[in-house]
């Protein structure tokens, strides 16, 4: 495998633009374009309305890379399923830097930005990107106005990893290589990275397997795609090519050997990789055997359609596999040649005396490629992007509510969704303590909500009868692994323990709100990233302020992770001591059971306002001191 570093340098050489490539393989389709979306091909039925799509790649747009070629393929795809699509990318051309820096003067459309010079990478590097780069990219972002944002190999220190991490749109972040994974360092940067990545996707089961050790995950398995147009059989030569690396010196004896006993036959050497050093070729073999030096596709289009023999490296690039494949190229590579690449000389003589059967593996080389075209992997693309907006709640409705000012008769309360007592094993308040102090304090309405225990919320909802104070009957269940839930409007207790997916069923069940406290504070049990996209559905309230939370950046990514996806926003005091009451809540019209409260919370307000953490942390310790000693 490939370290990436020199792939993503912006190292001298013969440059191409992928973009280009990938029109000019389409003569149907103009050169270049606009990022606006290209006219619909026929042939495809796109149920959605044309995306904003920002295709973000690490490595330098002007040199040959398997990403890229990629990304330009899914791109061409996409365009022509009716969205727009814009790739952001590093670029050593002075004409690319040029154009991406008045596309985002001017807010234009392009389907390449450049946003600044290329820089070595590799899944080694700790170096940060440029000022410049990091606020072009952020410029792109902001002005693009993209519905969704693909980063591809974000394990790297790249703008791939600043995309995801930054863009305000739902983001799917793609692997290529288990090399490329190091970053970020950080367990804590890779989980805020993960909170705000929306669909993870793979190239292969092996790199969903390794990228899943560093970020967790539901992996979508996306392969690399082929140009079939590009790729097509020729006539066929007694050509054989084999994809050579330097380190594998048996498989290259191996095929040499039985090139000796194929008189007819030629052989290439298919170097795919810059500054890779030079096979041997006997001097007997001279004559027929040549070495060629291909790095991008439309380099290595002409060798591969009239070879009729591919040998793949044994660690050699997954694309040129399949490049071969679309040619119509008998694949030499039997079970165990791994361990034993003489077998992959054996397979080659075989296939070169027996014409039948080169045929038949020809045909079926050609077969497997059938649902790896950029076509297919603009359909599953378009497939996930729709899933993953399905997630956003929409914003038609809650527009229509506001407007109608929802409850606009009801009379304005505060409101603290999240208060313990001391039915809560680490709270001292005793329940009569908390009702009355809640009334002084002038609120209109109150959340019991003690950790895994419901006898509280009861004994509050008695107390508060005859007053001008709503008490809302609730519980903060533990969960097996996930973090706590609390359900609002129950009738009865929940036990802890259950399953994320359970505890939520038992408070639908009761007819009850699920309500997500603090989802993001990472001191304490929170649900990981996985399970909360899987559930975001049925989950009716986020917390996005909880006044307890040590750090203010826990509370900043839930607004911002409620904001991405519209959801309902609610705020507590998660108050242990008298004093705490009140220090978070909402601004919300006055309610009626929880329909009208889902209701209210539309147009509800977030009110901050706090108090000294540790003033009132030493509060709750010298309360639960006392109950001790007592």
């Amino acid at each position: 495998m490939s370290d990436g570093r020199a792939e993503a340098g912006g190292a001298a050489g013969k440059a191409r633009d992928p973009l280009k490539a990938a029109a000019q393989a389409r003569s149907a389709r103009p050169e270049g374009g606009a990022a606006e979306s290209a006219p619909r091909d026929p042939e495809l039925d796109s149920p959605l309305v044309g995306l904003r799509i920002c295709l973000v790649t690490p490595f330098a747009w002007t040199l040959p890379h398997n990403v890229n070629e990629h990304v330009a393929g899914a791109a061409e795809g996409l365009r022509a399923r009716g969205h727009s699509v814009t790739v952001l990318a590093p670029s050593n051309r002075a004409a690319d830097l040029a154009a991406g820096r008045r596309a985002l003067r001017d807010g234009s459309d392009a389907p390449l930005i450049a946003v600044g010079p290329a820089v070595p990478i590799s899944r080694r590097s700790r170096i940060g990107l440029p000022v410049g780069v990091r606020a072009n990219l952020s410029t792109a972002l902001a002005r693009g106005g993209y519905d969704v944002v693909h980063g591809f190999e974000p394990g790297l220190p790249s703008i791939s990893y600043l995309a995801l991490r930054d863009a305000r749109a739902l983001t799917v972040a793609s692997f290529f290589s288990p090399e490329r994974l190091g970053y970020p360092p950080g367990r804590a940067q890779r989980e805020r990275l993960l909170g705000r990545i929306d669909a993870l996707v793979a190239s292969s089961p092996e790199a969903a397997h390794a990228a899943a050790q560093r970020f967790p995950g539901d992996y979508r398995i996306v392969e690399e795609g082929v140009d079939p147009e590009l790729f097509a059989p020729g006539p066929k030569r007694q050509l054989v090519v084999l994809e050579w690396r330097p380190g594998e010196r048996p498989l290259r004896r191996a095929v040499l050997r039985a090139l000796r006993e194929l008189p007819d036959w030629e052989l290439v050497f298919l170097r795919t990789k810059p500054l890779a050093g030079r096979p041997s070729i006997p001097a007997k073999l001279r004559g027929r055997a040549r070495v060629r030096t291909a790095r991008d596709g439309r380099a290595r289009a002409p060798i591969l359609n009239e070879a009729a023999i591919f040998v793949p490296a044994l660690e050699g690039i997954r694309r040129v596999s399949l490049e071969a494949a679309a040619a119509g190229a008998a694949i030499a590579s039997p079970p165990g040649v791994q361990e034993q690449p003489e077998l992959a000389a054996a397979a080659l003589a075989r296939l070169a005396e027996n014409e039948p059967l080169r045929a038949e593996l020809s045909t079926e080389a050609r077969r497997s490629i059938e649902g790896k075209t950029f076509r297919d992997v603009a359909a599953d693309l378009e497939q996930l992007y729709d899933e993953v907006a399905q997630r956003r709640r929409g914003t038609l409705q809650q527009s229509v509510a506001k407007s109608k000012a929802p409850l606009a008769d009801r009379e304005w309360i505060l409101a603290d969704l999240h208060l313990h007592t001391s039915w809560s094993n680490d709270c001292a308040v005793d329940v009569e303590e908390l009702v009355d102090h809640a009334e002084e304090q002038g609120l209109g309405a109150i959340a019991v909500t003690d950790h895994n225990a419901f006898g509280g919320a009861l004994e509050a909802v008695e107390l508060a009868r005859g007053r001008s104070l709503t008490v809302i009957p609730g519980e903060e269940v533990k969960t097996d692994g996930q973090g706590e839930v609390i359900g609002l409007f129950l009738s009865e207790e929940i036990p802890r323990g259950l399953s994320f997916a359970n505890t939520i069923a038992a408070i639908k069940d009761q007819g009850g709100v699920v309500y997500l406290p603090h989802p993001f504070d990472r001191l304490h049990a929170i649900p990981d990233p996985a399970t909360l996209h899987r559930h975001l559905a049925a989950i009716d309230v986020l917390e996005v302020y909880n006044a307890r939370l040590l750090f203010e950046a826990y509370n900043d990514e839930a607004l911002r992770f409620a904001r991405k996806y519209n959801l309902t926003m609610g705020a507590g005091s998660d108050a242990h001591v008298p004093q705490g009451l009140g220090t978070g809540g909402l601004r919300m019209r006055a309610f009626e059971g929880p329909e009208e409260f889902l209701l209210s919370l539309r147009s509800a307000e977030v009110l901050r306002r706090p108090r000294s953490l540790a003033y009132l942390q030493s509060l709750k310790w010298m309360a639960q001191v006392k109950e001790r000693v007592r």
